[in-house]
């Protein structure tokens, strides 16, 4: 059986994958794959919440992943300088969805494994 901490890899590295495929599949429509990304992303963090034993309903997950807003301000440079560049802009902007969704992800945990008994968010 794995480990929370094997557990919380897998979940992160499994919605970064994904918002890879998203932010690198939707790169010449600007803004689209914030549609897909942002659900991802607030699935991951309630996961992780949840292997910290935190209860988080949706609307919790997406104030807290709204915390996390700023690292996204580097992903939208990204996208508007190079993301229509078919080819380049699909690897930029798969790699900077990746990159951005791991770092949510490693937030949200080192969050939780800090605050896992002050919060009662549900």
């Amino acid at each position: 059986m794995a480990s929370k901490k094997q557990k919380i890899h897998g979940i992160i590295h499994t919605a970064a994958a994904a918002c890879a495929g998203v932010g690198g599949g939707l790169a010449q429509v600007p803004g689209s794959d914030a549609a897909v990304i942002v659900p991802l992303q607030t699935a991951m963090i309630s996961a992780i919440a949840a292997e910290h034993g935190v209860t988080l309903t949706k609307a919790a997950a997406a104030d807290i992943l709204l915390t996390f807003a700023a690292t996204t301000g580097g992903r939208w440079v990204s996208q508007l300088l190079v993301g229509w560049v078919p080819g380049i802009g699909n690897v930029i902007n798969a790699s900077t969805a990746a990159a951005v969704t791991e770092a949510v992800g490693w937030a949200a945990n080192t969050y939780f494994s800090r605050n896992a008994t002050e919060i009662s968010v549900t």
